[in-house]
């Protein structure tokens, strides 16, 4: 008869040890995703321009950028998508993972205006975005090619009636081209748009003659007709622009009621976490606080401001019934 081989009793300190270990595996197992998330941000930053270099809103996007990384520790890299005034740019934001690593820099080009000059857009500016904060705020100025024989607003209104149909304007973004449209509603001229992409792009064929007249922002305006390149006759805000006291407003030139200002904003892509939106607005509202920002911002005539997101959202609603009255009262059709 054989003997049974007794199984040896492993120590006592072996099966705490081995107990213990059974009774952490729940907690361990219900830390490891948190444990596996990475601290937002530990990679690079892309913010993404649906305007092209040199335009207002690349220069605020370069400066802000450049304190963000400074403030986050992570490089911030700008992109610039130019074209179909700014839906290229937009729709590839709102396309790119909820992350916090996709940055739409934008204007109300993309999330106020667009929405009333096309009936159907590549992106829904609420649905597929997050707000972050605003940005600032900018004047954009009427300036004529130097053959243009006009020195006022006044001047120039009296040669655009005198020669229906045969002026010409660029604008490489909505603000540009409503800002013109509005001069033409308000003063009874008849004045030919071309579309760019950018502004920058116009204010070249500006120079060189193929257009004749423009609204742009101050920052991409004033170098040239202060270099006498361009002539400046008035800026579209309600009151002069302190930036150039010299311009009179459309108002004083008789376009009554004429108001018109371009914004600045930053958006994700909708689903992205309250946390990662948290992180971004405490950076940018850092830096558009920064005296350093601020004066390089003012410099390019750009205003700066900031908000909360909840401040952001409220802010597209009211600019999107805004300029939906302004483009119904210039009398455009949506495209």
């Amino acid at each position: 008869m054989s003997k049974t081989t007794p199984v040896p009793t492993p120590p006592r300190r072996l099966i705490l040890a081995a107990l213990a270990a059974l009774a952490a595996a729940p907690l361990l197992a219900s830390a490891t995703p948190a444990a596996a998330q990475e601290a937002y941000p530990s990679r690079p930053i892309r913010f993404v321009v649906p305007f092209s270099a040199g335009s207002a809103t690349d220069t605020l996007a370069r400066v802000l950028g450049e304190k963000v990384s400074s403030i986050l520790g992570q490089p911030v890299v700008v992109e610039n998508l130019p074209g179909a005034t700014g839906q290229i740019a937009a729709s590839n934001v709102a396309r790119s993972a909820p992350d916090g690593y996709s940055v739409l820099i934008t204007s109300n080009s993309t999330h106020a205006s667009n929405q009333a000059l096309y009936k159907k857009l590549s992106y829904d500016h609420i649905k597929d975005f997050e707000p972050v904060t605003t940005l600032g705020t900018i004047t954009l100025a009427l300036v004529v090619n130097p053959s243009v024989p006009a020195a006022t607003t006044q001047d120039f209104v009296a040669y655009a009636k005198a020669n229906p149909g045969k002026l010409s304007f660029g604008a490489g973004s909505t603000s540009s081209r409503l800002a013109v449209e509005m001069l033409k509603t308000g003063a009874g001229v008849d004045i030919l748009y071309v579309p760019y992409k950018s502004n920058p792009q116009a204010v070249s064929d500006l120079l060189g003659g193929q257009i004749q007249v423009m609204f742009a922002d101050i920052s991409t305006t004033l170098p040239q007709a202060r270099a006498g390149k361009l002539k400046a006759l008035g800026v579209s805000s309600a009151e002069r622009s302190k930036l150039a006291p010299e311009l009179p407003t459309m108002r004083e030139a008789g376009i009554a009621g004429y108001e018109l200002t371009a914004w600045f904003a930053a958006f994700v892509p909708a689903k992205t976490p309250a946390p990662v939106i948290a992180t971004l607005n405490k950076a940018m509202v850092q830096a558009m606080g920064d005296q350093s920002v601020q004066t390089a911002l003012l410099n390019a005539g750009i205003e700066p401001n900031s908000s909360t997101p909840e401040g952001l959202a409220k802010l597209v609603a009211a600019e999107t019934k805004k300029w939906a009255e302004i483009t119904k009262a210039a009398g455009i059709e949506p495209e």
